[in-house]
């Protein structure tokens, strides 16, 4: 289904304006345009044949209001594609004016209303273009390529290299590709330099043309297999420069006696080229060189002002178009042509389905008739469509039939519905984009709406959104947060106006960042403003990197701290020990005790010195004394130098008033000389041990004399002695040397630990001799452990305990004891009858 557009002109013949009555050009979805002739003559009175197979028509998109004092032929043009901006150059250096005249620089929409106008202050430029983002890129004589927004506020610039400035530019182009907009320079050495994407520059040098002596007569930029390639015309011959080598193409089909080519023409796609012969030949075929397609014979050798093609998707008849001063002519595969009376200066413009036409007055489009409008109009149709429109009810004829279709879906007509809604109002006159539905489509309604934004048509925007139900974080919340960073940028008002509309207005919407506001506020030049915008933000994680980086660090700590993530704090942390003195960095972290604890840990793994230090300043004796002993170890290695920090750490406990720590410190270093002494006469290794293994390799050594005294030496208890050597002779299997140590004197730990120590030896038979010495109250568990359960039985029923019976009787086997669990069992008899 294709809507028509109405006819350019009302029945009396006079031109009509493109404009609606509504001025926000949002048309109710119940007041469709009614037509405007009823009959079908009146629709196609501006078609015009090429060939048997297409159709061509032009009509008007508005009739332009811009106050233009200059010729277009005297300005730089550039007009972006998908219904874009235009941008002028008034004055440009290439005519004769007087020096004190600055060149302006002048940005309309497509509809003639004036977005931008500002003075060129810069070098002599070359050439204009807009990127695919809509950013106007000025290509200097210099090289150097100025960049601007579409309401004339500089983005930045960049160079296209050292050769292009030595050498000047002579001609530039700006190119489209699948990776972004480039730009390709033609220098006054005749060497080609070009960026295939502006977004990531990276220049290429293109190789020499052998034999070049003079500027090509016409060149042109292709972009095969994902590469730009330059082709060029010097006289009869065509060149195809490519990143590695220059070759050397031959059309094929091309008429004979050919001297010179004056234009070239790549299509929209890239697919398909054009070539203007001095001989009025107009040669079609594909970019890749390889298929004709046709050649037409326009009976004129002038050098034409354009050529574009015009030609659309699924395209009956691909065809170029062709202008002179006065003159507009379309050929194709047809041995006729269609020509058109200019009758002021014009600029072609090509897009994707068609050719836009502007000149001082008018702004048309030039396109092939759908398919779908040749069945609607042709004479005599008998299409579903010209039925209906013969009704002169076609949308109430649809909406109404829908209704009776069982097996139609209702979403097709509803998204047609929905989509020329947003086409009617983006065409309206103080908007100026006129897309058509093929273009609408190809540019995708998120583009679409990127491009409102970028004109700061947010009502209109959001309207849209709205209207086509789009998902918040898509559709409004994106639109706001664009409205949000504009709004920072509108230095008359105060901070706080500003924080509190923005706020008002964006509330707690899904998808908007407040960081992202604040940040661009900041890119303005208006901290205070970003910081309070950052108090609306609810992601700690988003605030603190932007307080860093507005050298807030102090604002950044506290509200890491108050995020609770560790991780954002040591962030912090780190940013301000670079940015601060050692002192003011102290200072701050005693005013932030979490921060200190956090530094703290950091320090311990990472800067041990960086601890000390904040031990001293803080005077924490205590914490200072731990950090020496820790130090004493895993720093020095010399006994000296270990024992010096031990005094050090023992001081410190002093001062902390911890005698206990100070006198274990001590101790400690006595050790050390101790252990150094005993290594120098004794040999062995006795350094880094604690007094107990100390205690116990002296006397795994056989230094008994030695172990006691050290042992009276450091006060260790008999207790604890006789348990080391204890432990210590069995380890050593020196059964002799247990006896003589047992019989020494009385044993402060009993001598069920013999017992013990011996079967856990697998030696009973010592075992045995001091269960005999195991007091009373021990008797049966030492008895067990040997093996002696009857004797141990007779033991539990002389005390008469109870658990010592039923221990004994755990321990009774079926078999071997059952004359003793017997005797236990009537004594328990006995017992119970007392």
């Amino acid at each position: 289904m294709a809507a028509a557009a109405a006819s350019p002109r009302d029945p009396h013949g006079r031109k009509r304006k493109c404009r609606p009555r509504a001025r926000s050009g949002w048309v109710s979805p119940r007041r469709f345009p009614a037509a405007v002739c009823t009959s079908m003559d009146c629709y196609t009175a501006n078609w015009n044949p090429l060939g048997d197979s297409a159709f061509y028509r032009k009509y008007e998109l508005y009739s332009m209001d811009w106050d233009l004092k200059e010729e277009l032929r005297d300005c730089l043009v550039a007009a972006a594609p998908y219904g874009g901006p235009i941008a002028l150059l008034r004055n440009p250096w290439r005519k004769e004016k007087a020096a004190s005249v600055r060149p302006v620089l002048d940005i309309y929409s497509a509809s003639g209303m004036p977005l931008a106008s500002l003075l060129w202050k810069s070098g002599p430029v070359v050439s204009l273009g807009w990127s695919a983002e809509e950013e106007l890129l000025c290509v200097q004589e210099d090289g150097a390529v100025l960049v601007y927004g579409l309401h004339g506020d500089f983005r930045r610039h960049f160079s296209m290299g050292n050769e292009v400035l030595q050498n000047r530019v002579l001609d530039a182009r700006v190119f489209h590709t699948e990776f972004g907009s480039g730009v390709a320079i033609l220098t006054g050495a005749h060497r080609f330099t070009l960026s295939a994407n502006v977004g990531d520059l990276k220049l290429r040098r293109m190789p020499e043309v052998p034999g070049l002596q003079s500027a090509p007569s016409c060149w042109t930029v292709l972009c095969q297999d994902r590469v730009a390639h330059i082709l060029l015309a010097v006289g009869p011959d065509l060149y195809l420069l490519d990143h590695a080598a220059c070759s050397a193409v031959t059309l094929p089909g091309l008429a004979p006696g050919v001297s010179s080519f004056l234009q070239m023409a790549v299509s929209f796609t890239y697919r398909h080229l054009a070539l203007f012969t001095d001989t009025g030949y107009i040669w079609m075929g594909t970019a890749s060189l390889k298929e004709k397609l046709c050649e037409f014979n326009c009976n004129i050798r002038a050098a034409p002002k354009q050529m574009v093609w015009c030609s659309r998707p699924r395209s009956k008849e691909r065809a170029v178009v062709v202008a002179w001063e006065r003159r507009l002519m379309v050929v194709g595969d047809a041995s006729e042509s269609i020509q058109f009376v200019l009758d002021e200066d014009s600029y072609l413009v090509p897009e994707l389905d068609g050719v836009r036409i502007f000149s001082r007055s008018t702004h048309e489009f030039l396109h092939e008739v759908p398919a779908a409008s040749e069945e609607i109009f042709k004479i005599a149709s008998m299409a579903p469509g010209a039925l209906l429109l013969e009704a002169q009810k076609e949308y109430e004829a649809a909406s109404f039939g829908k209704c009776f279709l069982d097996r139609f879906p209702p979403d097709s007509f509803v998204h047609m519905c929905q989509d020329l809604r947003v086409l009617n109002a983006v065409r309206d006159y103080h908007i100026g984009i006129p897309l058509t539905y093929s273009q609408y489509k190809q540019l995708t309604i998120q583009v679409l709406l990127d491009r409102l934004v970028l004109r700061r048509l947010y009502p209109l925007a959001i309207q849209i959104c709205e209207y086509l139900r789009l998902p918040e974080v898509q559709g409004v919340s994106r639109i706001l947060a664009h409205w949000a960073c504009y709004k920072v940028q509108q230095k008359d008002v105060s901070d706080e106006d500003v924080a509190r509309a923005i706020n008002q207005k964006l509330g707690d919407t899904p998808g908007v960042s407040y960081s992202d506001i604040a940040a661009r506020a900041y890119g303005c030049g208006r901290t205070e403003l970003a910081i309070k915008l950052l108090e609306y933000e609810p992601r700690s994680g988003e605030q603190v990197p932007l307080l860093l980086k507005m050298k807030r660090s102090k604002l950044a700590l506290s509200k890491a701290i108050e995020s609770g993530d560790t991780d954002l704090v040591f962030t912090v942390l780190l940013h301000l020990k670079n940015e601060l003195n050692r002192g003011d960095f102290f200072m701050t972290l005693r005013n932030q005790p979490m921060a200190l604890s956090l530094y703290r840990q950091f320090c311990k793994h990472q800067e041990l010195e960086t601890l000390k230090d904040l031990y001293n300043q803080d005077d924490n004796h205590q914490e200072l004394g731990s950090f020496h002993i820790r130090a004493s170890y895993a720093a020095e290695e010399r006994i000296e130098g270990r024992v010096a920090a031990l005094q050090t750490a023992a001081d410190a406990f002093y001062k902390a008033k911890n005698e206990f720590a100070a006198k274990a410190t001590e101790d400690q270093m006595r050790l050390l000389r101790l252990q150094r002494r005993l290594e120098d006469e004794l040999g062995g290794q006795f350094l880094d041990l604690s007094l107990h293994d100390t205690v116990t390799t002296l006397i795994l050594g056989g230094h008994n004399k030695r172990a006691e005294q050290l042992a009276r030496d450091f006060r260790i208890p008999d207790k604890r002695l006789w348990w080391l050597k204890l432990t210590a002779l069995a380890d050593l299997e020196d059964w002799e040397e247990l006896e003589k140590f047992s019989k020494s004197k009385k044993s402060p730990i009993g001598y069920l630990p013999f017992v013990e120590i011996c079967i856990k030896q697998h030696n009973k038979y010592e075992a045995k001799k001091y269960a005999s010495r195991v007091g009373p109250e021990q008797k049966v568990k030492a008895l067990l452990l040997v093996g002696d359960v009857a004797q141990a039985a007779d033991v539990a029923i002389e005390h008469r305990n109870e658990a010592e019976l039923s221990l004994v009787l755990s321990h009774c086997t079926g078999a071997t004891d059952g004359a003793t669990a017997d005797k236990i069992q009537r004594a328990r008899a006995q017992a119970q009858k007392k």
